[in-house]
């Protein structure tokens, strides 16, 4: 088959795309939009230039003059709250020669300076001094061309830091439209509507960042792809005390009640909590067994009574996977963040949470012992599960560098009648082993990658 080529703006220095109608098909997708260089670069403009893009959370920068680094696509990024509580995506990119600014992953800083020819920058940007300016025939500091470059539009939702460089993007809220209804109930369940973002498991995989996203809603791989984790988690089932994901391993996943639901703008969310309706306890209850947790929930449990089944609550993963396209993940307790590397290269990026006692209800000591639980209940999955999708991710990349085998099917429910339903907001739902999740970002993608976005930098210095 011949790819009709076409071409886009300068602003992508005229490299050769393709017709997105030919690589883009109902019912499966090219073996390019993975292995093609120049896709992969244009992604960095129309994707994640072009939309919003989550950054950080406002618990790992909570003080001012706190930062941390991070990154817009390939775009290298200095989050920052300034001595006024502004947050700021400042490019980690020395104005004078372009080396990187900021070497260190965390901090606290009013100002940062360059290592290479000592320029010296505020944290909200603005260029303060450089060395010997008698050498520059201009006054370098009152320019603001000489300022960093900084994302345009910086916006947080409950915490969650999202940015953009398109000026006419839509505002965050629309954008996230009907998903927040599930990352609201993600975040209303723990003390104050809040979590603190901690350490992560940072992990990295030969492949497209588009495998993780392909496989953040997919429900059909779980009982083949984790097969040793569920038996794992199960290995006590005689004993009357099975937990973790079992309900896969119990009849057809066709059968179950969890679904997915697309949300509109590449966003989707798998719901298994039906799943577990008819399963006696709380979310403590399905936990999976780890190390030391009969000694911490047998302590709340004699001092508290039944008010440590709430407790344990929250320590315990919510079965929900919500999606927020391009790159965010929000599994269990867990925080994923997808940060592409190269086409063939993507950093997965599993943050943990903990609670805090928001309204001196539940006492220190209670919410240290509920975050010791929490902290041992994620060591879980990023180290037993993902392993798994990491190397799927892997083997696909490998199957795709054969060429002349140039789809990828994504039809499972398409044309079944009464499978796939269309909600009175919008949203589609079908489920949770259907790929309708993926057809429908795949569009979503496509005509991102069609449109051409108002790419800007911001360098004058706002509050």
């Amino acid at each position: 088959m011949t790819i009709a080529r076409t071409k886009v703006s300068n602003r992508l220095r005229n490299a050769p795309l393709y017709d997105w109608d030919e690589l883009v098909q109902e019912d499966r997708v090219h073996r390019l939009l993975y292995t093609d260089p120049a896709i992969f670069d244009a992604e960095m403009t129309h994707i994640f230039g072009g939309t919003w893009v989550y950054l950080a959370h406002e618990s790992q920068i909570p003080n001012p003059n706190d930062f941390i680094t991070a990154k817009l696509g390939l775009r290298p990024l200095i989050m920052t709250r300034d001595e006024n509580g502004v947050i700021r995506a400042l490019y980690n990119r020395c104005t004078h020669r372009g080396t990187t600014l900021c070497r260190w992953d965390r901090g606290n800083s009013r100002s940062f300076q360059c290592p290479y020819h000592g320029w010296n920058f505020a944290n909200t940007g603005k260029l303060r001094g450089v060395p010997w300016a008698d050498g520059y025939a201009e006054k370098l500091v009152k320019d603001p061309k000489y300022n960093l470059a900084q994302v345009p539009r910086v916006e947080s939702y409950r915490g969650f830091i999202f940015g953009t460089l398109n000026l006419d993007a839509p505002p965050l809220g629309d954008y996230l439209g009907p998903i927040r209804k599930p990352i609201d109930e993600w975040l209303d369940r723990n003390p104050g509507g809040k979590v603190i973002v901690c350490e992560a498991n940072r992990l990295k995989y030969k492949g497209n960042w588009k495998l993780a996203y392909d496989n953040s809603g997919d429900g059909y791989h779980v009982v083949y792809s984790h097969r040793s984790l569920l038996e794992t988690e199960n290995r006590f089932r005689d004993e009357d005390t099975s937990k973790g994901m079992s309900y896969y391993q119990t009849s057809s996943p066709d059968s179950l009640p969890m679904y997915i639901q697309y949300m509109g703008n590449g966003h989707h969310f798998k719901d298994k909590r039906p799943n577990l309706q008819s399963r006696p306890g709380g979310l403590w209850a399905i936990e999976s067994l780890h190390p030391g947790m009969e000694h911490v929930q047998g302590k709340l449990r004699q001092r508290y009574g039944e008010r440590a089944e709430s407790m344990l609550d929250l320590a315990g993963s919510e079965p929900v996977n919500i999606n927020v396209f391009p790159n965010l993940s929000l599994l269990g307790n867990h925080i994923q963040v997808f940060q592409p590397v190269s086409m063939e290269e993507t950093d997965a990026i599993w943050y943990g949470t903990m609670i805090e006692d928001v309204d001196g209800t539940l006492g220190e000591d209670v919410v240290k012992d509920i975050n010791a639980l929490r902290m041992r209940t994620q060591e879980g999955f990023p180290n037993f599960g993902e392993v798994d999708d990491i190397t799927n991710f892997e083997q696909i990349q490998r199957g795709l560098m054969c060429p002349e085998d140039e789809w990828i099917y994504m039809n499972r429910g398409l044309g079944i009648p009464d499978r796939i339903h269309t909600l009175e907001d919008g949203t589609i739902k079908g489920p949770a082993t259907d790929e309708l999740f993926m057809r429908e970002y795949i569009r979503e993608w496509k005509r991102l990658m069609k449109a051409e976005p108002n790419i800007a930098i911001e360098r004058e210095i706002r509050a």
